[in-house]
């Protein structure tokens, strides 16, 4: 996600990549990273962090200590913009991790980001002023749309949205399945139903209309659609789906309550102070 996250930013025009740096655990990651995204990326930042103005925090939950007592030994500055992307790790956590006054916002991206159709969900730390929600609106909006929510909503986000992209991509390999059980070539299937998941999903987005007033749109007297939709109530699915949500914010509330290793380095994605 960091790396997606620094394309949109160069793609976009945000930043440059002369304003940018990255880092990241392993030599052989470093290298490649730095083939992919044209930036330096090190595996020890400390001597870089006290010249950024914003960092992203784009690691595993588990990590949040590292990264917190790494971006301490480094002489952090007290303005530093952080952004954090990693589930389960609510705001007071890494407040605490740092020990500092610096501004945190909250986020919570999705895969899509790489194709520039992400949702991100953002949200503000103690000392985060709202030039600092625009500051990071502007990072995530690089890769698709960003919406500020509250932080009690950010378990649940990220079941939905942050997780959902699995769901979709299961349910469209099963309708693909089915079209090729009933003659479709495989290729033709997946093209078809994931082209019918965009246009359904945009009619969503630019009518405004329930999805429910949609669907009754398709669904003819006596026609095929309301045989299909019958056989997918009679297999609970609305139960289904809602139940994977309900389990994934659950797990997603203890992603940050474990325990977290001290000493494995952070990768960090992190803008200079002039990338905003």
């Amino acid at each position: 996600m960091g790396r997606t996250l620094l394309h949109g930013l160069f793609d976009s025009g945000t930043i440059s990549r002369e304003q940018a740096w990255a880092s990241a655990k392993s030599r052989s990651s470093c290298d490649a990273a730095s083939e992919e995204l044209g930036i330096p990326v090190v595996t020890d930042c400390r001597s870089r962090v006290s010249q950024s103005g914003l960092i992203l925090v784009c690691v595993k939950p588990k990590q949040a200590a590292s990264v917190a007592g790494t971006l301490k030994e480094a002489g952090l500055r007290p303005d530093t913009l952080l952004i954090s992307i990693m589930a389960g790790t609510t705001i007071a956590q890494l407040e605490s991790a740092l020990g500092t006054r610096n501004p945190w916002i909250r986020a919570m991206p999705n895969t899509p980001c790489i194709v520039r159709e992400g949702i991100t969900v953002i949200c503000a730390g103690t000392h985060a002023s709202a030039d600092h929600m625009a500051r990071a609106q502007r990072v995530f909006e690089a890769v698709g749309k960003c919406l500020p929510a509250e932080e009690s909503y950010f378990n649940a986000i990220t079941a939905l949205s942050g997780s959902g992209p699995a769901y979709q991509y299961l349910i469209m390999e099963a309708f693909a399945d089915a079209g090729v059980r009933v003659g479709l070539p495989r290729q033709l299937a997946l093209i078809l139903v994931a082209q019918t998941a965009v246009g359904a999903a945009r009619m969503v987005l630019t009518t405004g209309r329930h999805p429910a007033a949609l669907r009754d749109d398709v669904t003819t007297p006596a026609g095929c659609t309301i045989g299909g939709l019958l056989m997918l109530e009679d297999g609970k699915i609305r139960s289904v789906l809602a139940r994977a949500i309900e389990e994934a914010t659950k797990i997603a509330g203890n992603l940050g309550s474990g325990s977290m290793p001290e000493k494995e380095k952070p990768a960090m994605r992190a803008p200079d102070s002039n990338s905003q």
